[in-house]
């Protein structure tokens, strides 16, 4: 018992189940694969399926997705770089889903940018109504 007396104890805090949070830091994350992407023009992302066999067991399946650019070129040459919830655009401002950028060299400051408003929830209110509108979408295909 002398063992534990040298530890100091406390209470486990409790999981955060905020939704915006967890809503945070996915669009961090994905941001993150962005910024590596870039420099990595062939990354994957491994995704997890559990599929149920014919005999009626379940496995896990493991398999490697590529990860999908969030930049274009427009017609003037620049680089547009644009922030998705799901298949969806999220728009920035009223109208404007893309952020500008004079080169591809430059979109790391701009991911920076943007993880940063993220995290200072700047960016809430969109993907808020961006996970609204794919529960409805959801729940029209369902009817």
């Amino acid at each position: 018992m002398s063992h534990l007396k040298s530890l100091t104890l406390t209470a486990v805090p409790a999981v955060v189940t905020d939704p915006a949070q967890r809503r945070r830091l996915r669009l961090i994350a994905r941001l993150e694969e962005q910024r590596q992407l870039l420099l990595t023009p062939s990354l994957t992302r491994t995704i997890r399926r559990v599929v149920e066999a014919e005999d009626g067991s379940k496995s896990v399946v493991e398999r490697a997705v590529p990860v999908r650019s969030w930049w274009r070129l427009d017609d003037r040459g620049r680089t547009v770089f644009f922030v998705r919830s799901g298949m969806r655009l999220i728009e920035l401002d009223k109208g404007k889903t893309g952020v500008v950028a004079e080169s591809r060299d430059s979109l790391p400051s701009v991911i920076d940018t943007l993880v940063a408003a993220v995290r200072a929830g700047e960016l809430d209110a969109q993907l808020g109504l961006a996970v609204q509108k794919q529960e409805a979408a959801a729940a029209r295909r369902v009817k």
